[in-house]
This record gives C-alpha cells, structure tokens and sequence, in this order.
C-alpha cells in the first residue's frame, strides 16, 4: 500500500514554525507528500527530512504559490509545469514519473474574489486536463493539490450563498464536470458519495472552522484505470497550521 498526502499549507514557514507540520509530516509516514502555496522562493527554508527527495517549484513573484512534493521512492524523471509559457510562472505544477503511474501536485489558480482571474483559469482548466490527458496515454495519472472549486453543492456549508462566488461558479464547476466525464475519479466521493460537512479549507474570517463553514476544495484525483486499486480516501479535519487540512490517499501500487 501506498500513502499520499497533499497539503495546502498557505505558507510553508508559518505552518513550520507552529510545528504543525513536522508534527504531521512525522506522525503519518507518507510515502510521497505534496505542497500547494508554500509561498517560498529557493533557500528560504532548510528542510531536514530523512529518507525523502525534495522537489520544488517556485514562483517568479515572492511570496506567492509554489508546490513541492517529498517522496521516499526517487522518481524516473521530473518535470516543472505544463511547459506552456503562460502558465508556468507562479509555480503550481510538478510531475514524478514513476515505472507505473504519474505523481502530480497542482495548485490551481484562484478565479480571485471579483472573479477577473476567471477567464485565465478556465484556459488553465482546458490546458491541465489535456497535460493529463495527454500522459494518460503512457500510464495512469494520480494528481491531487488544491484546486480551488467545490463540485457540488455538498462539497460547501453554503451553498446557495456562495453560489457565483469564486471557487462556487458554474463555470469552475463545469470544469470539473468535464474531469469526471473524462474517466478521472474523484477518490473521497469514490468512497464517500454522500458524506456530508467534510471539509478541507475554511475562512479565516467568521470562525468558520469553529463552525465548520467549510469547502472542499483539496483533493485527490486518480485515472479510472486504478479505481480497482483505490483503498482509501482521507480528509485530516483535526489537524490545523493552515487554513486548509491534509487530505490522504491510500492506494495500492
């Protein structure tokens, strides 16, 4: 069995320096481990993690993005990006290859609260699935990282509120209709079709997580091919550091 997690961590040196997440990283021994917005530019952070490789992507802009992945089993080759210029300066893609399937961590551009990102992400939607799509044809594709939409109305606490709201339109949530009609299975629903009030991201405004005015953003996304293979799907609701939480794949590869 392998164990994956991915973390949108809204900082990688905040999130250290509470320790919450070593306390994370060393309590769940994952085999790999994958960032979303570390907001980190190269040595920034010294990491000390035995018996893991560490691959980075960085942003241009300071402060801003990026995603690493931490992986115990050295990958055949890794690749940056989507090689697609317009896309590849903030940070948000980092593909492993491995002998029977891709390993990617994608930090999904924000249509940002006014929606004027919203046309540049649907771009990047299109592109992304057909990166996908595309090493689809070698082997199986596991992706997971935040992506920055709740599919359906039970992946949010509200959500005739926020209805037209960034990461609640219907132009993002036909975006990932077009994921799951193009034969990638969304893990948690897989397992979990009907759960409800699971969450991985809340508001630092309000106490929505005191709350639990929550949305479920994070996730992990495997090709239909390993659905025989799926074992389970994990939301860590209890463990703080960001405003988001950790959620897991377990799998057997």
């Amino acid at each position: 069995m392998k164990k994956f997690i991915s973390w949108n961590v809204n900082g990688l040196r905040a999130c250290n320096d509470k320790g919450c997440f070593n306390d994370f990283f060393e309590r769940i021994d994952a085999d790999a481990f994958c960032l979303q917005e570390t907001k980190l530019q190269e040595g920034q952070i010294e990491l000390n993690l035995p018996g893991y490789k560490q691959y980075w992507n960085y942003a241009e802009k300071k402060g801003y993005s990026g995603t690493a992945i931490f992986t115990k089993e050295e990958p055949l080759k890794v690749n940056y990006g989507l090689g697609i210029e317009e896309h590849d300066h903030e940070g948000r893609v980092i593909t492993l290859e491995y002998k029977d399937h891709y390993l990617i961590t994608v930090y999904v551009p924000n249509s940002k609260e006014d929606l004027s990102r919203l046309e540049y992400r649907m771009k990047w939607e299109d592109d992304f699935l057909a990166y996908v799509k595309k090493l689809e044809k070698n082997k199986p594709v596991i992706y997971c990282g935040d992506l920055n939409v709740a599919h359906k109305e039970i992946d949010l606490k509200n959500p005739k509120t926020n209805h037209h709201n960034a990461g609640f339109t219907d132009e993002e949530r036909a975006k990932f209709d077009n994921v799951v009609n193009n034969g990638l299975t969304d893990t948690f629903r897989f397992f979990y079709p009907d759960k409800e009030q699971i969450y991985s991201w809340w508001s630092y405004r309000f106490q929505s997580r005191a709350k639990n005015a929550g949305w479920r953003i994070d996730y992990f996304i495997t090709s239909a091919s390993l659905n025989d293979k799926l074992l389970d799907a994990k939301i860590h609701t209890d463990v703080l550091g960001s405003d988001h939480c950790p959620v897991e794949l377990d799998i057997d590869l």
